[in-house]
């Protein structure tokens, strides 16, 4: 017997979705891969020629809102740029969120955990000083400052994302007692708590279940920033999320599960890791 509780009758529908009517629906709308690395180099490959048509484009400062997570792909288009010379000073970075302390501040640039700090250490800092891109992140004490920004470079061409266990673009959780997608879709930059899924989902995937170790609170740029990009391209190799990414095509737009908002835009495309088709259902090992 399947237990989806109160989950509504389009939802279910999407987890039974078997991957060939995924394949079939989305189309060229989607990319599956076959491992993770050719992925992450998709990624990367795709970060450098956005940034270089958006310069063909006559754009003077190409923007873009990035995650971390995957992982991997700083460090590609790194030595891509060192191999070819290529400058990245017309690039503008958005960190899209970044972990914060109980009492609000930025947690230390040299955590582990650090969005900031992994930027500058796999990319910033292996590259030549004259050809870094500017970095913007989102601070609790202005998050004003990053829609400030964005508007004087223009908007944003390209939002990247992966999706959170909750459904989160950024750290745009799901919020008790708000249903009215408009209102969440408005929602700007700002401090939010975590939810104790993202917390344990986090630990088990960057410190080895240590729950403890990982923030109650974050800054993130809103799902109004997000989705005013040009183009949303999103990217997914966990496991876990072969139940996020048929919500968020396939289920109801909604702000119980935030992803499915870019049902909502007019460019969106996802990049996959071929296991995240699977069937979201249970196999005890």
């Amino acid at each position: 017997m399947t237990i989806y509780g109160d989950l509504d009758q389009l939802s279910r529908a999407a987890l039974a979705m078997d991957r060939a009517r995924i394949r079939s629906a989305l189309g060229t709308r989607m990319s599956v891969h076959d491992t993770n690395e050719a992925m992450i180099a998709a990624m990367a490959g795709q970060m450098l020629a956005d940034y270089l048509d958006g310069i063909a484009g006559g754009r003077p400062r190409v923007a873009m809102i990035v995650p971390v997570g995957p992982v991997g792909q700083y460090d590609l288009i790194a030595e891509e740029c060192r191999q070819t010379g290529l400058s990245l000073d017309r690039l503008t970075l958005v960190v899209m969120d970044e972990y914060l302390t109980d009492e609000g501040q930025w947690i230390a640039e040299d955590d582990p955990l650090s969005f900031r700090g992994h930027l500058r250490r796999h990319l910033l800092e292996r590259l030549p000083e004259g050809s870094r891109p500017e970095l913007v992140v989102p601070d609790p004490a202005d998050p004003g400052a990053v829609g400030r920004r964005i508007a004087d470079l223009g908007g944003l061409d390209v939002t990247y994302a992966g999706v959170g266990i909750t459904g989160h673009l950024a750290f745009n959780e799901p919020m008790i007692g708000v249903s009215d997608t408009e209102y969440f879709a408005g929602l700007p930059t700002r401090v939010v708590p975590l939810l104790p899924e993202t917390r344990l989902i986090n630990a088990v995937t960057a410190a080895r279940g240590n729950v403890a170790r990982i923030p109650r609170m974050a800054v993130t740029v809103g799902m109004r920033e997000i989705l005013s990009a040009r183009t949303l391209r999103i990217y997914m190799n966990r496991h876990w999320q072969s139940a996020a990414i048929r919500r968020l095509a396939f289920g109801p737009r909604e702000a119980a599960f935030p992803a499915s908002l870019i049902q909502t835009h007019p460019d969106w495309h996802l990049d996959v890791v071929d296991h995240v088709l699977d069937m979201p259902e249970p196999e005890l090992a």
